[in-house]
């Protein structure tokens, strides 16, 4: 259930203190998830109930995911479709996609950015 927590933490650097925002699903609200955030180093934030602009983002990102590439794919087992999700955002998403949002940039452009900006800094 917290593989995707392990997941960005072995692909990123996570910022002691960065922060996990989710809805108020039971899998986001377990002891599970709780113990997994405090191991590594995160604070755990959770939308407020009947409030659905506080996880407008990751919302747009859900629906764009499936529109883009989930529901244009015939996935034979779970495990080709876990591949293919976790390639799509890391290779292309993250690296090729630009975001009106910012600035007609990539993530990773984004992401890049601010690491120098904290690295001059």
């Amino acid at each position: 259930m917290t593989d995707a927590l392990d997941m960005a933490a072995r692909n990123h650097p996570l910022a002691e203190g960065c922060i996990f925002h989710s809805d108020r699903g039971t899998q986001y609200t377990s002891t599970e998830y709780a113990v997994k955030i405090e191991q590594l180093g995160m604070r755990a934030s959770l939308g407020r109930t009947g409030i659905c602009f506080d996880n407008a983002l990751a919302e747009s990102f859900n629906s764009m995911l499936k529109v883009e590439r989930v529901y244009r794919t015939v996935y034979p087992t779970r495990k080709k479709a876990y591949r293919d999700v976790a390639n799509y955002v890391e290779l292309f998403y993250n690296r090729k996609r630009i975001h009106s949002a910012l600035g007609y940039k990539t993530p990773q452009e984004i992401r890049t950015e601010y690491l120098n900006q904290a690295s001059a800094a």
